[in-house]
């Protein structure tokens, strides 16, 4: 019997089905969300239009400060983690993919902190790093450093902090998928440029780099929305301070809807964000498609 034109369509209707039920639809119902002033304590929910968007750019007005200064807070958290997260990963996947004993275990090590919740990973850095009974300054003390070190409450070592918890807790991920690349890209073009005399250095640039482009693109497209939406390192360990220096969009988001009840702000903020998401992705792809190109 041969199967029919319809046949395709019923084996992706489980999975279009979830999307269009948990993804389109509240997609879509938050866009009608923005669109009104929607207020649980308001007995209607008046049409407002672009309203809740104008008022974000406009100087005068409060929210839209404090949304902006949450969008510079997560610029800063992208600007600070993404390099690490794209380049130290490639140099451990690089390694792991090395003949040595004991990869498998070291390959689960670096892997294994990537499998706890984000709740599990600020309970346990906020012990560490507490300043009044946290290891780390307890250690540092130990060398000869007095002086407690505010990792979670003074700049600029909040922002160590952060940048470095999500390093150390998500660099498994991209080292897992880096190596998968690697192991993808044929030995055969590293055997003949070692017989043209290339150096590691020229293996790396002309033979890894560009066998590693897809993954590249991934891996840094995927690391700067992870990084762009970054909520719960922040809310379990500055809780945005000091003085909301390291209060995130997403985190403002939720305060503005979940704790002032003004979800048509949120909703609107939400989809303001997306939308540069977006447009960073999109400039992704360009620029991998243009360097494929070259």
């Amino acid at each position: 019997m041969r199967p029919g034109r319809f046949t395709p369509y019923l084996f992706l209707a489980p999975f279009l089905l979830v999307f269009g039920v948990f993804v389109l639809a509240p997609a879509v119902y938050g866009l009608w969300i923005s669109l009104h002033n929607w207020d649980f304590f308001l007995p209607t929910r008046p049409w407002v239009g672009l309203t809740n968007y104008l008022n974000l750019f406009d100087s005068d007005n409060l929210l839209a400060e404090q949304f902006w200064e949450s969008m510079l807070a997560t610029g800063k958290f992208v600007l600070f983690s993404v390099p690490l997260l794209v380049v130290l990963p490639l140099g451990l996947a690089m390694l792991l993919n090395r003949n040595f004993r004991g990869r498998t275990a070291f390959r689960a090590i670096y892997f294994a902190p990537y499998v706890l919740g984000v709740s599990v990973i600020g309970l346990l850095w906020q012990f560490l790093l507490s300043s009044n009974v946290g290891l780390v300054n307890y250690y540092l003390s130990k060398v000869g450093l007095d002086e407690a070190i505010p990792w979670l409450t003074a700049l600029p070592w909040v922002w160590i902090s952060l940048v470095g918890v999500t390093v150390w807790w998500t660099m498994g991920f991209n080292s897992v998928v880096y190596l998968a690349g690697l192991q993808g890209i044929d030995t055969a073009l590293y055997d003949a440029a070692k017989v043209d005399g290339a150096s590691r250095w020229r293996e790396f640039v002309h033979v890894t780099l560009p066998g590693l482009r897809p993954v590249l693109l991934f891996v840094v497209t995927m690391t700067i929305l992870a990084s762009a939406n970054m909520f719960g390192q922040s809310y379990l360990l500055t809780a945005g301070n000091p003085s909301n220096e390291t209060r995130t969009a997403i985190m403002f988001i939720a305060q503005v809807g979940l704790e002032q009840f003004r979800i048509g702000s949120a909703a609107a903020m939400s989809y303001l964000l997306a939308l540069l998401l977006i447009v960073i992705s999109a400039a992704n792809f360009v620029f991998f498609r243009s360097k494929e190109g070259d």
